[in-house]
C-alpha cells in the first residue's frame, strides 16, 4: 500500500486527543507517526485555531476539543469537529458525560 492516508496529521492528532485527553506529545507523535517537534506543531496549530483548549494539570497538559466548531475544509464546512469524531471514533465514545456546554473534554 502507498504512503498516503485519508486523514491528515491534524485529524489523527484530534483522534488521539479524543481517546486520551491527557496524552503526552511524545506519545501523540508515536501514534501519529511524526516527530515530537511535528506533533507539538500540530497541537499548537489546533490550539491556535481554537479547535483544542490546552489546560495545565500539574506538570502535564489536558486537552479539550471544541466539538461545535466547523471543519476547516470548504467541502465539509457544514459539518462540525464533533460530527467527524462521532463518525471516526464512534458515537459517544469520546464524550464526557459531565460536559453540557458541547466542549469535548477528551
Amino acid at each position: 500500500m502507498g504512503s498516503w492516508s485519508f486523514l491528515t496529521n491534524h485529524a489523527r492528532a484530534l483522534l488521539c486527543i479524543a481517546h486520551d485527553p491527557g496524552v503526552r506529545v511524545r506519545d501523540l507523535a508515536a501514534m501519529v507517526g511524526v516527530t515530537e517537534r511535528s506533533a507539538h506543531a500540530v497541537v499548537t496549530d489546533l490550539v491556535d485555531a481554537g479547535y483544542v483548549i490546552k489546560d495545565k494539570d500539574g506538570r502535564r497538559n489536558r486537552y479539550r476539543i471544541q466539538e461545535h466548531l466547523p471543519m476547516r475544509d470548504p467541502i465539509t464546512q457544514e459539518r462540525t469537529i464533533g460530527e467527524m469524531l462521532d463518525l471516526l471514533v464512534g458515537v459517544n465514545t469520546h464524550r464526557n458525560s459531565h460536559n453540557q456546554d458541547r466542549t469535548r473534554h477528551v
